[in-house]
């Protein structure tokens, strides 16, 4: 059973269903495909492109996170992480393996690919003003039924606005990981096995995005299956059929409460969320100083191309 005891997420570290040794201890694969991105910056949207590409289109998908595991995730406070482990690593060897993860190196073991081992990683990240508004009601719709179960109490999760959130849990903890993620997989960023990804240039050129992904992996769909996995990879088809994309399938009773994986997706609207300009302008105080790199900072803002 993890030895991680319940906390308030506010006071730093993970909540007690996260369990980093569970990637340490994992057999890792020749082929498997990793998406690393903190929360709220893409995850769910990358994790059903990669099955879709890796399907060639797949509408009658019952749990994307049966197809791509939340490797980190606890199911329960009874879980035992040597069965969590043994589970994955018994996974199929008929198709590549694909996982979600929210940690960066070192957490998340990196494997070069001078290391002998194929592993290939997609890194997404988003403007952080964006993604800290977007926490505050993904935060808030952890349901009543996941924290009883951990026993972990309500109140640091239910925040009843924007400015609270960002004051009592925001800035305290989830601003320093965003930047955290860019600092430590920065200097992995030219590496062959690593694909950096922002969210704003997702949004732009999907389909472009789409292809992308596709190249890098090493996918070639047919014509016919192109249409559904542009498809099926649209904002409007994952709204639409979010059932799909939480992780019932992942846990002994529902993390979320329904309608809060899948909410808007939107550039340039955290003002509309409650972002402010103290609040941006603190944001990117914290960023300046965990990341050193001006060209990374400009890069989580702007997106574009990677610098080398």
């Amino acid at each position: 059973m993890s030895e991680r005891q319940p906390d308030e997420p506010p006071k730093g570290g993970p909540p007690p269903w996260i369990d980093t040794e569970i990637q340490q201890r994992m057999a890792w694969r020749d082929g498997d495909i990793v998406i690393s991105a903190p929360v709220k910056s893409g995850t769910t949207w990358t994790m059903n492109i990669v099955h879709q590409l890796r399907s060639g289109g797949d509408p009658d998908i019952a749990s994307l996170y049966a197809e791509v595991p939340w490797v980190e995730l606890v199911p329960g406070p009874t879980a035992h992480i040597p069965e969590l482990v043994a589970r994955l690593d018994a996974m199929p060897t008929g198709r590549r393996r694909a996982f979600k993860s929210h940690s960066p190196p070192p957490a998340l073991p990196y494997h070069p690919p001078r290391s002998g081992r194929d592993v290939q990683y997609i890194v997404v990240a988003r403007h952080p003003d964006e993604a800290v508004v977007s926490l505050h009601p993904f935060i808030g719709a952890h349901s009543d039924a996941w924290l009883e179960l951990w026993d972990v109490p309500k109140h640091p999760y239910r925040k009843p606005d924007f400015p609270t959130f960002f004051r009592e849990a925001a800035q305290l903890r989830f601003v320093p990981m965003i930047f955290q993620f860019l600092a430590n997989w920065w200097p992995y960023r030219n590496e062959d096995n690593v694909l950096f990804l922002h969210f704003a240039d997702m949004k732009r050129d999907h389909k472009g995005s789409v292809r992308k992904i596709a190249e890098f992996l090493g996918y070639e769909p047919t014509a016919r299956q192109w249409p559904t996995i542009l498809e099926c990879t649209s904002f409007r088809w994952m709204k639409a059929h979010e059932h799909k994309f939480d992780a019932r399938s992942s846990a002994e009773v529902p993390i979320l409460d329904d309608g809060a994986l899948i909410r808007r997706g939107e550039l340039d609207g955290a003002s509309d969320d409650g972002m402010t300009d103290e609040f941006s302008a603190g944001i990117a105080a914290r960023g300046r100083e965990i990341v050193s790199d001006e060209a990374a900072l400009a890069w989580i803002y702007k997106g574009g191309p990677v610098p080398a």
